[in-house]
């Protein structure tokens, strides 16, 4: 990344930097861009029999219906009596 780079991307960023910060500046990103570069060469396809190897699906306990928590006991504490809790309005 060059120097003229750097600075226009200061000046958007209201940063205010000396021309040694300039210059580190523009390495470190030269090192950053370069190093994002590299993720380019990760093969990425998917393979549905590899890419699922870890997923265990026998310890799952049964999947059975349960009976809710009873109504009254959860609105014993709500200050409307209408089966409802009132909140704050947030959105007009």
């Amino acid at each position: 990344m060059d120097l003229e780079m750097v600075k226009y991307l200061s000046k958007l960023g209201k940063l205010n930097f000396t021309d040694e910060e300039l210059e580190k500046a523009a390495k470190d990103m030269t090192s950053i861009i370069e190093i994002m570069d590299t993720i380019k060469e990760i093969d990425i396809t998917y393979e549905p029999i590899k890419d699922n190897h870890n997923v265990y699906l026998n310890g799952l306990r049964e999947d059975a219906a349960m009976d809710s928590f009873p109504t009254e006991k959860i609105l014993q504490n709500a200050v409307n009596s209408e089966s409802c809790f009132v909140v704050p309005k947030v959105v007009e």
